[in-house]
């Protein structure tokens, strides 16, 4: 499919728009980020201290902005979801308990619709975070802590489409969020529970979770004959053989260029300390397969032996098995 840009005069106005739109936004964004303040600290403390879970709502163009910032809040460890403010009137109050705390998004702070989500909460004494552009609005003024957006125009030219509102709201949802996960020092192990699928779950995956432990490990002892250590090479098939001292350490590895180095009528019988390269690189279980990947690029290599503590080797790493899940 061919698209026309040729009308320059379409194209420059089609820019302008766009970089006047995103200019606003970002002059928003600034605004907000200037304004926090106390109550932003006593909305943080009221989501963390609740003993249930965060009841995100909101209508229209802000329930799909809700819904975002539920999804955000229950990855990074704080459970949540997203209630309908219209199924929350006709049964779905029942999802939310004592213990939970709702954070309401509405613009005006006037949406009808919310009515009854707000009025649950102030009877069962529910936590209440609203989040609205207007100080005075009922939403605010029912609350337990007003978030207040900056007066910043919408981004759409007639003033009417919610595009700087959203953002605004949307850019406070992840605050939040962030704000609790450090609170809470959220890890990364922490984030690989919650995301074991996808490019997340592969950039979390450590070294231990792909390497070759047990039997698979290629090992030989350091006066072992080469006859015997290539014939563990050849089963083991990564490209390596782990040469293991008396006390249990790596002593050391031999790799196929190893073999060339030591090229020889006598290379058989040579024990595998006189082969092996001593002082190799290693890693722990704990390292970040990303991580293992840039190593072994960044020394040329194709394969790490993960060790513990006290240098013994728990498994090998090949660079083929990060490849195969997609870390690269």
């Amino acid at each position: 499919m061919t698209i026309d840009v040729s009308d320059g005069q379409s194209r420059a106005a089609d820019i302008a728009s766009a970089r006047r739109v995103l200019s606003i936004e970002a002059q928003a964004l600034t605004a907000l980020a200037d304004s926090l303040g106390d109550a932003f600290a006593r909305a943080i403390v009221l989501l963390a201290e609740a003993e249930g879970r965060v009841i995100v709502t909101g209508m229209g163009k802000s329930g799909h902005v809700a819904r975002k910032i539920a999804a955000t809040l229950a990855s990074t460890g704080r459970p949540a979801f997203f209630v309908h403010p219209g199924e929350a009137s006709h049964g779905d109050l029942g999802m939310i308990t004592a213990v939970d705390v709702v954070v309401a998004l509405s613009n005006s702070g006037e949406t009808p619709e919310l009515g009854d989500i707000v009025a649950y909460s102030r009877r069962f004494g529910i936590g209440l975070v609203g989040i609205t552009a207007r100080a005075t609005s009922a939403l605010a003024q029912a609350a337990d802590v007003a978030l207040v957006l900056p007066a910043i125009p919408e981004a759409c030219p007639m003033g009417l489409a919610p595009t700087t509102s959203t953002t605004m709201m949307l850019a406070l949802g992840d605050a939040l969020a962030v704000a609790l996960l450090e609170r809470k020092n959220f890890s990364a192990a922490d984030f690989k529970v919650f995301h074991p699928g996808g490019q997340l779950g592969k950039r979390l995956l450590k070294a231990g979770d792909l390497m070759h432990g047990g039997a698979a490990m290629p090992l030989a002892g350091e006066e072992a004959a080469m006859a015997e250590v290539l014939l563990v090479m050849t089963a083991k098939s990564l490209g390596c053989v782990g040469v293991v001292a008396a006390d249990g350490r790596l002593a050391g590895i031999i790799t196929d260029g190893d073999l060339r180095r030591h090229m020889g009528a006598d290379l058989l019988a040579l024990p595998a300390r006189e082969v092996m390269t001593r002082n190799p690189k290693t890693i722990r279980p704990t390292l970040l397969a990303a991580e293992a990947v840039h190593l072994m690029n960044a020394k040329s290599i194709t394969s790490l032996f993960v060790v513990d503590d006290g240098g013994c080797p728990q498994g090998v790493l090949h660079v083929h098995d990060c490849l195969r899940v997609g870390v690269a």
